[in-house]
């Protein structure tokens, strides 16, 4: 491990010559001209190579029943599928709606539905009562964000901490606000920062007293089975904890094919208790006649089984895995032991979370823009992009290859570096000359 000595602990002639190094690291990282993207977390051309399979499947137009896949009907999904994602997923697949290609637009029109009709155990609809609240744990996954922005939902923000939501923080507000309505969890993996939701806090989520009888609990399983090492960690089972609690219809899970087989063309899942389910297809009934069943025997025939899902996603560790170590060991390389920034170790998912020192995620981003390295915006895994702090950055290493990864990280570092020495100097009163003014 690389150690340095604490900006904070330099002296000023010390201070000064470290910056007017970053600075000169970062002129040549400039003059290199580099356009490297780590925006999204996208599944690389490699990962994708790895379902080509299924560009030469399904071999038939029948699923087990005899059904015709090519026609009409089976709102609910393939039963050959629900039972693949039953088991991975912890429950039964009459508990299972397998859907299109996007688990976003499930999360959409369950939102909507609430909002329109109310839930199970709503009173009315959600429409009619102002204001409507959820809980976001942040750092969190944007577009659940912007989700309830576009429905002016307001969000409560509490700290996500490695084991889960602050819960003091969320029992808190949900035991006497009625206008409490939803919490939005990743709750393995969670973007960014990789955090996994334990058994303990899973349960008192399931269990916890809540104002708002329809109390929902959005748990969006999106990297669920994206192990990063062989320890491959469990998701809570949020449906049999609160189901054991009295409160079967609390939770609503989601979860995709997208970062498994084709991002653009995989099925998306959606698991609750059963009363749920049939609300769920009511409403969807009058919006579908079905889902594309010939891509959903495609994947029944490309997995075979669960045992088929947990092979396949060790071929995807085996490409991803050495990227998020080559994040590591730059971040290591350039900033460990300077008291500057702290980032998370994921053992799964896709993301990792880079905290900088206060004030600077901004400058870092726009550093690392202005030489040809494009991040997500700083602020992105907060609501309405506002992060108090200004300290969050979102990395996402699984797109680019492994050497890109490892200029675009030691680039990072260098940004990183440089804006903090300029704060620190600039909190000290000492006058040096900054990049964006030499250029």
């Amino acid at each position: 491990m690389t150690t340095h000595t604490p900006l904070a602990d330099r002296s000023d002639a010390e201070l000064t010559r470290f910056l007017l190094d970053q600075q000169q690291a970062y002129d040549e990282l400039r003059a290199a001209g580099l356009r490297l993207d780590l925006t999204r977390g996208k599944p690389s051309p490699e990962q994708l190579d790895l379902s080509d399979e299924l560009l030469r499947l399904p071999t038939s137009t029948r699923d087990r029943s005899g059904g015709d896949v090519r026609n009409y009907g089976g709102l609910e999904g393939l039963l050959e599928l629900r039972e693949i994602f039953a088991e991975l997923l912890g429950t039964g697949p009459s508990q299972v709606i397998a859907g299109g290609n996007s688990s976003l637009s499930m999360m959409h029109s369950t939102i909507v539905d609430f909002l329109l009709h109310g839930g199970v155990e709503s009173p009315r609809p959600w429409s009619q009562e102002t204001p409507v609240r959820f809980i976001c744990p942040v750092p969190g996954y944007d577009r659940h964000f912007s989700l309830l922005g576009s429905f002016d939902i307001e969000m409560v923000t509490v700290d996500m901490h490695p084991d889960g939501p602050d819960m003091a923080a969320v029992e808190a507000l949900v035991r006497d606000d009625p206008t409490v309505k939803g919490i939005w969890l990743v709750p393995t993996y969670s973007n960014p920062t990789g955090a996994v939701v334990s058994q303990e806090i899973a349960a008192r989520l399931a269990a916890m007293p809540t104002a708002a009888p329809d109390f929902t609990i959005f748990w969006d399983n999106a990297y669920a089975f994206h192990h990063l090492t062989e320890d491959e960690t469990k998701s809570a089972d949020i449906l049999s904890l609160c189901a054991a609690s009295g409160h079967p219809n609390r939770p609503i899970v989601f979860a995709s094919t997208s970062k498994i087989t084709y991002a653009g063309a995989g099925v998306a899942l959606l698991a609750s208790s059963e009363a749920n389910i049939a609300w769920y297809l009511r409403h969807l009934s009058v919006a579908s006649i079905g889902p594309d069943k010939v891509n959903q025997l495609r994947h029944v025939e490309f997995f075979g089984s669960a045992d088929g899902v947990r092979a396949h996603m060790a071929r995807h560790r085996a490409v991803l895995a050495p990227k998020f170590a080559a994040v590591d060991e730059a971040l290591d390389a350039g900033l460990a032991g300077l008291g500057i920034a702290e980032w998370s170790h994921p053992t799964g998912g896709y993301f990792v979370n880079l905290d900088v020192l206060d004030g600077t995620a901004s400058r870092v981003v726009a550093l690392a823009k202005d030489a040809g390295i494009a991040l997500t915006p700083a602020g992105a895994s907060f609501p309405h992009g506002q992060d108090p702090r200004d300290r969050n950055i979102r990395l996402a290493p699984s797109f680019p290859g492994l050497d890109e990864v490892r200029t675009a990280m030691a680039g990072v570092a260098t940004c990183v570096a440089l804006a903090a020495s300029e704060k620190v100097a600039a909190d000290r009163g000492l006058r040096v000359g900054t990049a964006t003014e030499r250029a």
